[in-house]
């Protein structure tokens, strides 16, 4: 706080009205801050951390509560407006992206994002829109495409779906983004919902497509050819081992050398 003025220093981020606007750009808030991180990281065991919010204040205070607490891993919640064109989402989401990235530049490089650009393109995509996802360049539309290894992908979150539902994945459509978002490029996260509250059907188709996964290869940094992109469907290699398709359309890979390695409604995957 400023006493000559009784006023706050300006704002480094966004506002939200739900809590107070904590003054980053004050020393010893930092310093409180990062012995917090350092508390939640050493004595109570945390490895990893989300940041919430993360439009709220500059990403260059959360590179110094990285380098300060030192976590396995960390991901941002950069959670910005899509492009529309009315109430239709454009094809083209590179500005979208590219800010999400240059949250990332603003943190170090140090965190990763939650890809909010994937999951727009593609719960419009399963809706009869496949072509959505292939950029003009030949690769996926989202950070991943540009960034993979710090695009944690993911299909709905607490705020996105769940009990305050503000932006769900189209519901009846959940395992094809899961066929998808497991098999590709980027850091894919499961949410709890769907995986423990939904049955056991989709419990375990999402634990056979980690089988997958871990038993393919797959990384944040695997290649992919995107091989076919039609309103009903979509079909990529990823990693030259593992071959996928989502959507109703039919589609099977031509070569012999592919066996199947798992199918449900309106998807299957392929490996060598």
């Amino acid at each position: 706080m400023r006493h000559d003025t009784q006023a706050g220093n300006t704002s480094t981020g966004d506002n939200f009205q739900g809590f107070p606007n904590i003054d980053h750009t004050q020393n010893f808030v930092r310093k409180d801050i990062v012995n917090w991180l350092r508390w939640l990281r050493y004595i109570v065991g945390f490895q990893d951390f989300r940041f919430d919010f993360a439009k709220g204040y500059s990403p260059k205070f959360i590179k110094e509560y990285i380098e300060g607490a030192k976590p396995i891993f960390s991901v941002g919640e950069y959670w910005d407006t899509c492009n529309y064109s009315g109430t239709d989402l454009d094809y083209n989401q590179n500005s979208h992206r590219q800010r999400i990235i240059n949250w990332i530049d603003g943190a170090g490089q140090l965190s990763a994002a939650f890809d909010f650009t994937t999951k727009a393109i593609l719960q419009e995509a399963v809706k009869g829109e496949f072509w959505r996802l292939r950029d003009p360049y030949g690769k996926p539309p989202g950070v991943m495409g540009w960034w993979p290894s710090r695009a944690v992908t993911f299909i709905d979150n607490h705020d996105t779906g769940s009990t305050q539902n503000h932006w769900p994945f189209p519901s009846h459509h959940i395992m094809e983004g899961y066929a998808y978002i497991l098999t590709h490029p980027g850091i894919p996260a499961v949410f709890y919902d769907h995986f423990y509250d939904w049955g056991n059907s989709i419990h375990d188709q999402i634990v056979k497509l980690i089988d997958i996964r871990r038993n393919q290869g797959i990384n944040s940094r695997s290649s992919i050819r995107i091989l076919d992109v039609q309103p009903n469907l979509y079909a990529a290699i990823i990693g030259e081992k593992t071959c996928m398709k989502i959507g109703e359309g039919s589609w099977c890979p031509a070569e012999r050398e592919w066996t199947l390695a798992t199918c449900g409604t309106r998807y299957a995957i392929w490996k060598k």
